[in-house]
């Protein structure tokens, strides 16, 4: 593979999700060995202003959160602050969610960095489900809730499985959250600010901003996307539909969402993902690190992906391309994130790959993120 054949492949994606108006603006980064091979800013930041999108622009993060406030838990782990086999209990002694017979198993950290917690997520659920009756938030919406109210809230909805009987898509990073708070005496954003962001140089990222301005203006779907509102719901699989308030950004009496509450830019996703693909890069052990490539989950089925595919302490796994219909690399790991995001970690290849848009859902799993995949994969080959 050439350097110009990359950029060609990837131009020519972003190229026709702009003329197709699928999507408003994108940054698009692939590292290869450790070296910055792509680079793209393209579209627009803020349409109506005209204000065109830059590589540093800052995102309201959704579920790239998620490996970030994994990685500082893992840090946690290595220092011996938290332990992956021992219960959530333990730093969280209120939080005990029964399954429906009424009994309270216990909840591990381990089960909770894979979504194998017996947890799950309101807008996977219909509309009247129990998560939105019992005013869970899914830690997108909701300004100023507090921490100990949401999990109190989320504590009073039966399990939905046997901890470690099942993967569901699910809040458990937001659990993970308030226990690295009681495990290290500091509110989220310090933790996480501590044990991540300041050791990794990512100085865009964090939990809030002081005003909108300093973030891109998100959009909905459509032909073309429109702004997003204050509140908004974007329809999702006929189900309830994701819950967005843009605002919630800039408010820091919300709670900190170690699932879906970061902001950051695309260089610094990429300086996470690549301290993860390297080694840890010092902020993690090689063991840690390594946890974040493999799969965990043994055979459970990631019901978001079927089948070919597992779940690491980072994100979904490809285990069987073949049997996943997929054309990626076999070992690669990716997740996204609903405000319009996708990354990629291809172990074998050395590669990265961040694409953070501000048009959801299209850049987290529409024909964007697709696209953008099949292409680096093939003109890797």
């Amino acid at each position: 593979m050439t350097a110009a054949t990359l950029d060609t492949a990837i131009d020519d994606v972003i190229d026709r999700a702009l003329a197709e108006r699928r999507i408003v603006g994108a940054v698009v980064l692939v590292a290869r060995n450790g070296e910055l091979a792509y680079s793209r800013a393209a579209g627009q930041a803020d349409r109506e202003a005209g204000k065109a999108m830059t590589t540093d622009a800052v995102f309201r993060l959704s579920s790239v959160t998620k490996p970030i406030v994994a990685a500082a838990a893992l840090a946690l782990v290595d220092r011996g602050d938290l332990a992956l086999d021992a219960p959530v209990s333990r730093w969280l002694p209120d939080f005990q969610p029964k399954l429906a017979d009424g009994s309270a198993p216990p909840i591990t950290i381990a089960q909770l960095l894979t979504h194998t917690s017996g947890l799950g997520y309101g807008f996977l659920q219909p509309e009247g489900g129990p998560y939105l009756a019992a005013g869970v938030s899914d830690g997108l919406a909701d300004p100023d809730l507090p921490m100990a109210e949401e999990l109190k809230r989320l504590a009073s909805v039966p399990l939905f499985f046997p901890p470690g009987a099942a993967w569901l898509y699910s809040l458990s990073l937001d659990v993970l959250g308030a226990a690295i708070e009681q495990a290290t005496g500091k509110p989220l954003p310090q933790a996480v600010d501590e044990l991540v962001l300041k050791p990794l140089g990512m100085a865009s990222s964090g939990f809030y901003v002081e005003s909108a301005d300093a973030l891109v203006t998100p959009y909905m779907d459509g032909a073309p996307p429109r702004p997003m509102a204050e509140p908004d719901v974007s329809p999702f699989m006929e189900l309830s539909g994701i819950r967005y308030s843009p605002a919630r950004a800039t408010r820091p009496a919300s709670f900190p969402s170690g699932g879906a509450g970061m902001v950051g830019s695309a260089p610094d996703v990429l300086k996470l993902l690549e301290a993860v693909r390297s080694g840890g890069a010092g902020v993690l052990s090689a063991a840690s690190a390594q946890s974040m490539l493999t799969n965990q989950i043994g055979d459970l089925a990631v019901v978001t992906h079927g089948p070919g595919w597992g779940f690491s302490f980072g994100g979904a796994v490809l285990k069987d391309p073949a049997e996943a219909s997929s054309p990626l690399i076999a070992g690669t790991v990716s997740w996204g994130g609903v405000y319009g995001h996708s990354w990629q970690i291809i172990p074998a290849r050395a590669t990265t790959v961040v694409a953070l848009t501000n048009t959801a859902v299209e850049g987290m799993n529409g024909t964007f993120p697709a696209e953008l995949g099949a292409a680096v994969a093939k003109a890797m080959g």
